[in-house]
Formats: structure tokens, C-alpha cells, sequence
């Protein structure tokens, strides 16, 4: 049928004989024209009825009609009034059977009143509210009235939903109100809807809903705030819920939605991230089997209704944003597969019976009569519209344009819709306005239509409906004589390109009436394509008089449109539903991108609509308007940072501008939309390499914080993202611009960046350090630090906001709900572990950027940040608990100390002259142990201020400084041995018999760590140079290096012996230091010193004392290093001091222990004599060894050889640890004396024999005979 009308449309070929006249076939040409008119009105009145759309003309009726019913129809639920007066009746009932008439007539008063006001809500909320809070019976307040809208008998639950749903101030205060007296504590996330939703009908406009469900998202995570990441995700998961209690329980949907379409739809709701599975599985499970009732009337009339059923809530769109559309993809593969499955199901019903008409009722079959004739009328239409002028032809295919475009935008047949809009685009001719007709003109109005009347179907078309308001514009500005977009954003570099310039690209003014046209520069006169991005970009040749003419009648032509009716498609765009509006955006962008490429004639004119109807459209609900900004984002980012500097700034200031806007809105807490509408100012900071963008940037962003402080919520998180970029930018300028206002933010405006949402504040400290790094001002650093004190005193207030939080939590009891982030069992800390949490997230990002700054080269930053951060412990530690004291000295104090405390690793000595070579470089880093010194003080006076507290982290303290002792490099192990004193003396009192036992073992580990080592000289040179030769072979793996000079051996074998010897010397030095510290800590705390610490503290001073006697009494070690004497500037014996001092000491310990702990005398004398035995020995050893000669022929003795004056000069040295011994001997009890005399009697006999270097020994002999050893022998005899 619609070739033969094709056919008959395109009149009889030529060459072909016929008997039909020219006007005969005219009529028969018109009159196919207007069956094939026909066909496709038709297709689109059945396709608007079977859908129920309306009719373009008729909808602002339906509107109205939709409006009043929702308006007026409510009251009838209530009908006489009846069911209010029985509500009213028990609301108002008496509880007393009080006999005074009076009081009776006064309560029925009461009651009447109560039940006026009641029936006057039922019939105009606004209204019964007012009149109920001035007859007395509701306080003014929003929780008073909510409190009666929760719980009062009679009000019309739809009607309840409706006030609650309002935008006006007071009923939103009302419904926060009634939202908050909720406690969702505990509760599973479809229970808490359910509890919601108990006391009203959700409303039937999507803006009120969107309203109600956004404030109980943010309840709920109040409520509850482990279970979800932001309140964004509640939000989200609330609609999804909806939208699933519809789906499953309404007999309208056959095709129900699954577990796994559920937990599809849902995915990446959370911040990105997905809802665990199984939390979302048995949420459906819940809901499928116990359907939420968001009603109180019964709606199977409307249900019987062939209605989208989330129509009925006012989510048919919006949840289609969010939730994939399922029919869409359940929809049979092709276009093939419909029609095969189609013709199946007519022949199965045309073997029944020949004679039975089928009327179509679904929709589905027009998209197969489409594809069967799309084709045939395109060409019906597109061949005359291009060759006829007749009007009354041009309005038939025109018109059959306009509801082609209908059917094929309505049914989503894409490739259709496209090929028809493409046509009457190109039939417009904006693209080559030399060949404007009349017709051409009637083409754009259709235009207009189409998109006015079918916006809401178009989807990718809108492309190219865009496309040609934004050539239209173009020539409409032209017209008018207005200089193009081009003349604002050049930037010629000299005056030869300005006049350059000012001849090619400005064009010249045109007035419609009057003398002295000037011509049109030929890009404009002459034809372009319709798919060129700018008009005419392939013009080229001359242009005559006439073409001027001829052009400036065509732009005077368009003056039929009208620039209002081009406006109205962007005014009208806050009609478009949810799904339209965000291709509308999209399209947008996409039109705009192409006018700012042009490289002739860059235009702003999209880009300005942009921002209006960003401005139309930013009271949408929050859904689609993160999905619509989703878009701009993108598009501000990209064009923020483009090469033309004026568009860049033309954007970024658009992008004020909505902000601006956007920041008018009040944002609940635990949302995120402010953040993420503000992150493109963040991304073009980063990524522009433009100085006076990011300059712009920071300024909007300044101006926002002065004007809309009040608003800004999560928007913090991207102005301090800001603000930390520009700490690190280049130019100093910028740096000091932006920590201006940062400072002036933190001293006027700290209270309102924790206001609703806590995090902010680490985003500030973390912003703030960013500053201490500046390079530019050093004052800037400081300020910075200084400003960072201030943080920790407004968190250390509780100035931030948590606490009212954590008030809810108290109020709300202790019982969380199984979550996603709890797990089935539900098992979370309770409140105080919640609070402390909150103080480690908050405390940990500060303490720990002022302890990185110890490490700045700057001394005064290194100054100032330790002062503030040890400032910040002492003042405020008293609020920290023991998790949080563990964090803050593992993680901030400990870390100051990494540098110069690496781990030794025993296993070679290649590592130890690599950790020499390192000691090497931080010797001259002064600095460096300053920093050092200080900071291990202020670690100790920590511990010690706040020691009840931080006693069991006693351990890791020790062990820190330990790490310092043990280091082979005596400044450090110094600074170590200081410090441990340092808090010995401070805390040593406050210490149990268990943590002193804590300390003396950490000494015994750090006395045993350090003892000198002289090993590379037992086992002579040359295995040294081999072992050297071998290794160096292996690791150069170069042939040249097996023969390497003498000199170069020799050379190294000296580093290497100097690099031991060195070691060793500093150990030799460390263990003095060590041993006088142990000393020191002895003598202040003897009296609460156990036996068995002190025990601890002889075996490590006795293995010191031992190892040293060992290196002393080895004769070739000695001789080495005597060799080696210019190079070690060793006494001989090398550690002689160090062993007499740790003897002197170990006798001490033993003999104050036999006065301090009598009854523990026994074990005490075994160690005491066991110890003399030893030195007396040893003394004897060392006197003897040089006396005696022996015969290389035999044991003869000859004669004795006087000792040398070095061998002299050792044993004097030892004579006062030999005389101390005698006198601990002495001073042993009688019967222990007498005990032992036995094994002393031979050693004194010995000590008779030597020579000594000094008369000490001998008097201490002579006396010890005379009053100890004689008395004994005097009774045995």
C-alpha cells in the first residue's frame, strides 16, 4: 500500500504515456501525499492511545486535570467524615468520669475544634495546620506539629505524605522533624522504610519524594553510620527498594525482577563500590516475601489499568536512570526474531478459524510496519520538499516529517528516527544560508515542534536538533549586526596580527535597512555541508553584490521564527522527564564541544545555554541531577582546560556561576553531592597549565566560601583539594593567594567545616601541611604550623561536630543491625571504642604531618613543628586513650627516629662498613642529631607525663632507645644512653618490680649488643686481603680487577682495618658510657632495686668485664694492634678500664646487696666469692706471666725477670680492683670467711710472691693477715 502510494506521490516517470492530464495528476500526487499523511497520523494516534500519551495540544489540560485530582481528590477517602470523627473521638477520649457539667462541655469544645481542624487538614493541609496552631490544639514548633502529624487519629495518610513532601520552609523543617523522632538504630534498612512509612502515603510527585527519602537516608546512616560509606548510597538503595516492593507485588508486572537483577541494578551504588551480595540478596528476600504497604487505600481499579505501576509513585523515569530498564534488555534479539515469532502466532490462530479479525493490542507490531515502510515515505517526503515550492505540498511533508518523527522517536527505533531527523535538519539550509527559502523557514518551525512536542522521545536526536538552533542563532546574531564570538577570544600578539586579525576573522556590521551594506565574508555567503562544524568552512571564491543581497533578505527571513521560540526549547527543558533531559544535556555538550573547536569562529552560545539550563533544571531531585552533572562535569573539565585561555575562563566562570547556584541548596549531612559537584574545579587545578585558570579557580572558590559558607557541607572536601594543589603550585603568587584564604577560613569559618560532615577537618590538616612544605615564604610554613596548633585545640574542645553525633548514638541505644560492613553477625565496639575511633581518625593525620616535618632542611620549620606537635601531646594527651597513644607513638614519634636507627643486621661485615659509610653521612648532617637529641627528650618527658596512662608501652620505649645504643657510632648510641637516664631519673620511681625488671634486661641486651669485637685481627692479615680479593673478583666480575696494582690492595686492606678498628673503638667507648650510666641509675634507685634486677645488672657488667679481660689477656691480638698503633691510638691492654670499671662495679653490686637484702646472703656470698676468686686469678696471671723463664730443654726454672715498666704501669692500674676485692674477702662473715679460707689461702700465697706495680696490694695483704687470716689460724690452733 504505501509504495503504490510512494509511486503514486512521485507522479508518472518520464517517457511514459499516459492518459492523465498535468492537473489531474497534480491532485493525484497531492492526494497520495496526503494518505501516506494519513497512515503515519494514524500509526501515531493508536500508538498514543495504546500508551497513553497525550495529545500535544491537550496536555497542559491533562495536567491541569492531573493536578486537581490530586488536589481535590483525596477528601473523598475521608467521604462524611466519618472515619475522622471516630479517629478524633479516640484521640480525644476521656480518661476520668468527671460529673461537673462544665468539664464536659469544655472537652466536647476541645473535641469539636480538635475535630474541625482535623477535617480541615483532610481538606487543605496548609490550612488545618494553621488553624490547629492557633486554636491551641499544636505548638508552632516543626517537632510539635510533627510530633501530631506521627501521631494524632484521623488524618488522611496521603494527605500527611503530601505536607511532608512540600518545599516550602516549614513543611520541610516539619518533615525533618518527623523523620528525626525516628530511631532506626539496630534496624535492617527495608524495616526502617517500613516503620517510615507506617504513618503516611509516600506522595505522587517525585520531587517530594525525593525530598522524604533524602532526609531518611540521612537519618538512617545517622542511625546507623557503619553501615554504609555516605548517605548517597542509602539514598540510592531507598529508590531501589521502592521500585523492587512495586515490581514484586503488583499483579500488573508479569515479568518480575530476580535476585540477581536486583543485585545487578545495584552495583557500584557505594561510593563505587558494590553492596556486599549477600546483603542485597536477603534485603529482596525480605521484601518479596513481606511487601512494604506505602498505601492506605486500594488501588486494584488503578492497577486493573494497563499503567506502569511505579507510575502510580511518581518513579516511572527517575528509577530508569539508576536501575537499568529490564524490558529492554528481555526484549526478543531482532527485529527478525519478532516478526518470525509474529507470523508463528498468526498462522497457529489462522488454522483455527479463517473468518475472526484480530485487533492489535500491542504496541510492538508498529515498529514492524515502520521498518516495512520507513523507507518509501522518506522519499515520499524528502523529493518534493526539495524540488516543490508548492505551500500546501511543503506543509504535507512537513507534516508527514512531523509524526514520522513521532512514531519512530516514541518506539525507540533509533536508526529510523535519526535518518528522518537528519533530513528536516538538512531541509532547514542554516548550513548554507545563501539558499534560505520560505520553505526552508517552515522546516526550522517544524523543528521547533518536534522538539517542544517530542523531547521526551528523542534521546540521541537531540543532537541535531541543537545543531541547527545553534546555526539559527548564529545567522539571527549576524543579522542584527552583532560581532561574532571570534572578536572576544583572540589574542593577537603584535599590532601587524591585530590588523591581520581585524581583517579576517571580524565581520563587519550589517544593518537591515539602510545605505552602506557591507558584504558578508565568504564563509558566510557561500554553501557549506550540512556535517561542517562551522557554517560555509568550505567557501571559497568571490563574492558578488547580488549574493549580499540575496543573503541579506534570507537572514531577514528567519526574523518569522523568533529568537523566543528558539529560547523556549531550553526554558521548556525543566519539562522533559528524567531520561530526556539527561540526552538533552548530553547533546548539549556535544553541540557545544563542536562550536568552541572551530578554529575560524569559536561560539559560546551552547555553552551559555548550558549554564541556563544547569540553572532550569538544579531542582530536579537529587538523582537526576547527579546524573545530568555527571555530564557537565565532564564537559567543564574539558573545555577548563583547553588552549584558548578566554573560553577556559569563560567556562571556569560559567561553572562559578552554577556553583553559586547550586550552593543555595541546603545539603543534609553524610551526603556527597557537594563534593562531586565541585570536583571539576579540582581536576582543571591539577591539569591546567594555565597560571591565570588556577588563579581564577582559587578566586571562585574564595568567593564561594565568603557568600555561601553557611551551605557548605561536603563541599569542603574539594575546596581544601583545592587549596592543597595550589600549595604545590609553582608560581608564587598562587601559593600565597590560596593560604591566604585558607587563613582567613580558619580563623572566621572553622566552626562550619566540621559542621555537618567530621572528615572535612582531616582535609583541612592535610591541607595545612601541605602549606609547611611551601618553598616560596618560610613564613607561610610557620603560619601554617601555627595554624595546625589551632586544629588540635579546637579538636581537642570536641569543637567538631562529632559530638552531637555521638549524643545520638547514646540516645539510641548500643545494638547495631547485621550491615555490610559487620557481617551477619553484627558484632561492632560499642560507643567509647566508636569515640575513640573518631579521636584516632582525627588526631593520627595531624600528629603525623607535623612529625614528617622534622625532617625539613629548614631548621626553623624543624624546630617549630617538634615545639607544636610535643606541644599538642602535653597539653591534650590527657584525652587520648591507650589505642590511641599506641598509634600516635608507633606511627608519629617512633618514625622521627627512622633515620638515623637502622637495624644491624649481624649477618656479614660488608653490611657494618656500609652502615659505618651511612653513619659516615649523617656525621655531617649536624643538624640532623640536634633534631634527634631534642626530639628523644621530649619522647621520654612524654612518657613520663603521661606514664599512668602509656605504662604498658614501656617495652617499645626501651626498645627505641636500645635501638640507639646499639648503634655503632658513639654520638648516637650517646644520645641513646642520655635519654634512658634521662627517663630512669624522671619515671624510675613510678616503676613496679616488673618494669624494672623491663630495664635492667633492656640494659643486659644493650651491654651484650655492644661489646667490642676485634675478631678480623685472630685470624691474620692475609685471609683478610684473600677473602677481599675473592669477593671484590665476584662482585666486578672483571679480569683487570684480579690483577690490580699492590698499591691499590694495600690501600683498601687500610680502609678496611680502619673501618674495624673504628667499630671497635666505638664500642670500647659506648660500653663505658654504658656501664657509668648503669652506674647512675644504680645509685638513684638502690633501695627499690630487687635482688634479682641487680642480679641482672652483675651478669650483663660481668660478661662486659669478662669479654674485655678475654681481648686484654690475648697476647697476639695485643701485639696487632701495637703493630697497627698509628692507626688504632689504643692504650695496651685496650680495654683495661673497661674491665677494672665493670669489676669495680659487679664487687659493689654484691657487696651493697649482702647489706641491702640480708636474708638473700647466702646466694649473694657464692656470687662474691665466686667474683674475687676470678679477679685475684686474673691478677695473678697477669703479674706472673712476665716473671718467669723456663728452659726451651725442659720445666727447670731459672730465675725471675723484673717486670717491665709497661707490664708495671698495668698492674698498678689494676691494684685498686685488687684491693677492693681483698676488702670484700674481709668483709665476708666468719663462718663464710672460714669456709672459703681454704680456696683464698693459695691466691694470697701467690700475691705474697709477685710483683706488684704498686704498694696497694701489699698493705691490703698485710692487713687482711693480720686482722682476718690471723684470728682464724689463732683459734684452729
Amino acid at each position: 500500500m504505501v509504495n503504490g502510494l510512494l509511486k503514486t506521490a512521485q507522479g508518472i516517470p518520464p517517457g511514459v504515456t499516459t492518459t492523465v492530464l498535468p492537473p489531474q495528476e497534480e491532485t493525484l500526487k497531492l492526494e497520495a501525499l496526503k494518505c501516506l499523511v494519513a497512515v503515519l497520523k494514524s500509526m501515531g494516534d493508536w500508538m498514543n492511545k495504546q500508551l497513553r500519551i497525550p495529545e500535544p495540544l491537550s496536555s497542559k489540560k491533562v495536567e491541569a486535570v492531573d493536578n486537581g485530582h490530586e488536589a481535590g481528590g483525596h477528601p473523598m477517602v475521608n467521604g462524611n467524615g466519618e472515619e475522622s470523627a471516630e479517629g478524633s473521638e479516640t484521640h480525644s477520649e476521656i480518661s476520668n468520669d468527671a460529673s461537673d457539667v462544665s468539664t464536659i462541655e469544655q472537652r466536647r469544645a476541645y473535641k469539636l475544634e480538635l475535630q474541625e481542624g482535623i477535617s480541615l487538614f483532610n481538606r487543605k493541609p496548609k490550612k488545618g495546620i494553621e488553624f490547629l496552631i492557633n486554636a491551641n490544639k499544636v505548638g508552632n514548633s516543626p517537632e510539635d506539629i510533627a510530633a501530631f502529624l506521627k501521631d494524632a487519629s484521623g488524618l488522611n495518610k496521603t494527605l500527611i505524605g503530601d505536607y511532608l513532601g512540600e518545599r516550602d520552609e516549614m513543611s520541610l523543617k516539619v518533615m525533618h522533624a518527623y523523620v528525626d523522632s525516628f530511631d532506626f538504630q539496630g534496624m535492617q534498612f527495608d524495616e526502617a522504610i517500613r516503620v517510615l512509612l507506617q504513618g503516611f502515603r509516600l506522595p505522587g510527585e517525585a520531587q517530594k519524594i525525593d525530598r522524604i527519602m533524602e532526609k531518611f537516608a540521612e537519618r538512617y546512616c545517622k542511625c546507623n553510620p557503619k553501615v554504609f560509606s555516605s548517605a548517597d548510597t542509602a539514598y540510592v538503595l531507598a529508590y531501589s527498594v521502592i521500585m523492587l516492593n512495586t515490581d514484586a507485588h503488583n499483579p500488573m508486572v508479569k515479568n518480575k525482577m530476580s535476585a540477581d537483577d536486583f543485585i545487578k541494578n545495584n552495583r557500584g551504588i557505594d561510593d563505587g563500590k558494590d553492596v556486599p551480595e549477600e546483603y542485597l540478596r536477603s534485603l529482596y528476600e525480605r521484601i518479596s516475601k513481606n511487601e512494604i504497604k506505602m498505601k492506605d487505600v486500594d488501588l486494584e481499579t488503578q492497577q486493573r489499568q494497563a499503567v506502569n505501576p511505579n507510575r502510580l509513585l511518581g518513579l516511572d523515569s527517575i528509577l530508569n536512570i539508576v536501575i537499568r530498564k529490564r524490558g529492554e534488555d528481555s526484549t526478543m534479539g531482532t527485529s527478525d526474531d519478532l516478526i518470525r515469532r509474529m507470523q508463528e502466532q498468526f498462522k497457529e490462530k489462522a488454522r483455527k478459524t479463517e473468518s475472526v479479525y484480530y485487533a492489535a493490542t500491542d504496541v510492538v507490531i508498529l515498529r514492524f510496519m515502520i521498518e516495512a515502510c520507513w523507507a518509501p515515505m522518506l522519499a515520499a517526503f524528502s523529493v518534493p520538499l526539495d524540488q516543490s515550492d508548492d505551500e500546501v505540498v511543503i506543509s504535507l511533508c512537513l507534516e508527514g516529517f512531523r509524526y514520522a518523527i513521532h512514531v519512530t522517536s516514541v518506539m525507540s527505533m533509533k536508526t529510523h528516527r535519526d535518518a528522518f531527523v537528519t533530513s528536516l535538519a538538512k531541509f532547514t539550509s542554516l548550513h548554507s544560508p545563501a539558499d534560505i527559502k520560505q520553505k526552508n523557514v517552515d522546516a526550522i518551525k517544524v523543528i521547533v515542534t518536534i522538539a517542544d512536542e517530542d523531547g521526551n522521545y528523542l534521546q540521541e536526536a537531540w543532537e541535531h536538533i541543537l545543531t541547527c538552533v545553534s546555526r539559527f542563532e548564529h545567522l539571527h546574531l549576524l543579522g542584527e549586526g552583532a560581532p561574532p564570538d571570534a572578536t572576544f577570544f583572540a589574542f593577537p600578539q603584535n599590532d601587524s596580527e591585530k590588523t591581520k586579525q581585524a581583517k579576517s576573522t571580524i565581520l563587519p556590521v550589517l544593518k537591515k535597512k539602510g545605505p552602506g551594506r557591507m558584504q558578508y565574508a565568504a564563509s558566510t555567503v557561500m554553501r557549506g555541508s550540512y556535517d561542517s562544524s562551522g557554517i560555509g568552512s568550505n567557501a571559497s571564491g568571490a563574492v558578488t553584490s547580488e549574493q549580499v543581497n540575496s543573503l541579506v533578505s534570507n537572514l531577514n527571513m528567519l526574523e518569522q521564527v523568533g529568537s523566543s521560540e528558539m529560547n523556549r526549547i531550553f526554558t521548556r527543558s525543566q519539562k522533559l522527564n528524567s531520561e530526556a533531559i539527561i540526552d538533552f544535556v548530553k547533546a548539549l555538550c556535544k553541540v557545544s564541544m563542536e562550536e568552541l573547536r572551530s578554529p575560524t569562529d569559536p561560539r559560546v552560545f551552547s555553552l551559555t545555554k548550558i549554564v541556563e539550563i544547569a540553572h532550569y533544571n538544579m531542582n530536579r531531585i537529587r538523582l537526576v541531577w547527579s546524573s545530568i552533572w555527571h555530564v557537565l562535569s565532564d564537559f567543564f573539565v574539558t573545555i577548563g582546560c583547553s588552549g584558548n585561555l578566554s573560553i577556559a575562563i569563560f567556562a571556569m566562570d560559567s561553572l562559578r556561576q552554577l556553583s553559586m547556584k547550586f550552593l543555595e541548596r541546603e545539603e543534609l549531612a553524610n551526603y556527597n553531592f557537594q563534593n562531586e559537584f565541585m570536583k571539576p574545579f579540582v581536576i582543571v587545578m591539577r591539569r591546567s597549565s594555565a597560571v591565570e585558570i588556577r588563579e581564577l579557580i582559587i578566586r571562585c572558590v574564595s568567593q564561594m566560601v565568603l557568600s555561601r559558607v553557611n551551605n557548605v557541607k561536603s563541599g569542603w572536601k574539594s575546596m581544601f583539594m583545592v587549596f592543597t594543589t595550589a600549595a604545590y603550585d609553582d608560581h608564587r603568587n598562587i601559593v600565597l593567594l590560596a593560604f591566604e584564604i585558607i587563613e582567613k577560613i580558619i580563623r572566621d569559618y572553622f566552626p562550619y567545616i566540621t559542621e555537618t560532615e567530621t572528615t572535612t577537618f582531616t582535609d583541612c590538616v592535610n591541607c595545612l601541611i601541605a602549606f609547611t612544605n611551601s618553598r616560596f615564604n618560610k613564613e607561610i610554613s610557620l603560619n601554617a604550623i601555627a595554624f595546625l596548633r589551632v586544629c588540635a585545640t579546637k579538636l581537642a574542645e570536641g569543637d567538631l561536630g562529632f559530638s552531637s553525633r555521638n549524643k545520638d548514638k547514646e540516645t539510641s541505644g548500643k545494638i547495631l543491625s547485621p550491615s555490610p560492613r559487620t557481617g551477619k553477625e553484627g558484632k561492632l565496639e560499642n560507643g567509647d571504642l566508636t569515640d575513640k575511633e573518631d579521636h584516632l581518625y582525627f588526631w593520627f593525620p595531624l600528629l603525623a604531618g607535623l612529625s614528617e616535618l622534622s625532617f625539613d632542611p629548614r631548621p626553623e620549620i624543624r624546630q617549630s613543628a617538634l615545639q607544636v606537635l610535643f606541644e599538642t601531646l602535653r597539653n591534650h594527651g590527657h584525652l587520648f586513650s591507650l589505642p590511641l597513644w599506641e598509634r600516635v607513638f608507633e606511627s608519629v614519634l617512633f618514625p622521627i627516629f627512622d633515620y638515623v636507627r637502622h637495624a644491624i643486621d649481624p649477618a656479614g661485615s660488608s653490611s657494618q662498613i656500609n652502615e659505618l659509610e651511612i653513619d659516615g653521612e649523617l656525621d655531617q648532617d649536624a643538624w640532623l642529631y640536634e633534631t634527634c637529641t631534642l626530639a628523644l627528650q621530649l619522647v621520654v618527658d612524654l612518657f613520663v607525663n603521661f606514664y599512668s596512662t602509656v605504662n604498658p608501652l614501656l617495652r617499645k620505649v626501651l626498645i627505641l632507645l636500645v635501638s640507639f645504643i646499639k648503634r655503632p657510632h658513639q654520638s648516637l648510641a650517646g644520645i641513646g644512653i642520655a635519654a634512658f637516664v634521662r627517663l630512669m631519673s624522671n619515671a624510675g620511681e613510678l616503676f613496679s618490680d616488673e618494669k624494672w625488671l623491663e630495664v635492667v634486661l633492656s640494659l643486659k641486651e644493650a651491654a651484650n649488643a655492644t661489646l667490642p669485637n676485634f675478631s678480623f685481627l685472630d685470624s691474620g692479615d692475609s685471609v683478610i686481603i684473600n677473602d677481599q680479593r675473592a669477593s671484590t673478583a665476584e662482585e666486578d666480575n672483571d679480569p683487570a680487577d684480579e690483577s690490580s696494582s699492590p698499591n691499590n690492595l694495600e690501600s683498601f686492606r687500610t680502609r678496611r682495618l680502619h673501618a674495624y678498628l673504628s667499630d671497635a673503638k666505638c664500642r670500647a667507648a659506648v660500653q663505658l658510657l654504658l656501664i657509668q650510666a648503669v652506674m647512675e641509675i644504680y645509685n638513684m634507685y638502690r633501695p627499690q632495686l630487687s635482688a634479682k634486677s641487680i642480679l641482672v645488672l652483675f651478669d650483663a657488667l660481668h660478661d662486659v668485664a669478662s669479654h674485655a679481660h678475654k681481648i686484654n689477656s690475648n697476647i697476639i691480638l695485643r701485639s696487632k694492634l701495637q703493630e697497627f698503633g698509628s692507626m688504632t691510638q689504643m692504650q695496651d691492654p685496650p680495654l683495661l678500664r673497661l674491665e677494672n670499671e665493670s669489676y669495680q662495679i659487679c664487687l659493689t653490686f654484691l657487696q651493697n646487696l649482702l647489706v641491702d637484702r640480708p636474708n638473700e646472703a647466702a646466694e649473694v656470698e657464692t656470687h662474691l666469692v665466686r667474683l674475687c676468686q676470678e679477679v685475684l686469678e686474673f691478677y695473678i696471671k697477669v703479674a706472673g706471666s712476665g716473671q718467669v723463664s723456663e728452659s726451651s730443654r725442659g720445666a727447670q726454672q731459672h730465675w725471675l725477670i723484673p717486670l717491665g715498666s709497661g707490664k708495671r704501669r698495668e698492674l698498678a692500674t689494676r691494684a685498686p680492683l685488687i684491693v677492693a676485692a681483698i676488702q670484700a674477702i674481709c668483709n665476708l662473715g666468719d663462718v663464710c670467711f672460714e669456709k672459703n679460707l681454704a680456696q683464698f689461702f693459695p691466691l694470697f700465697s701467690s700475691l705474697i710472691s709477685c710483683e706488684h706495680g704498686s704498694t696497694e696490694v701489699q698493705v691490703a695483704l698485710s692487713d687482711m693477715l693480720s686482722l682476718s687470716v690471723g684470728p682464724v689460724l689463732l683459734r684452729s690452733c
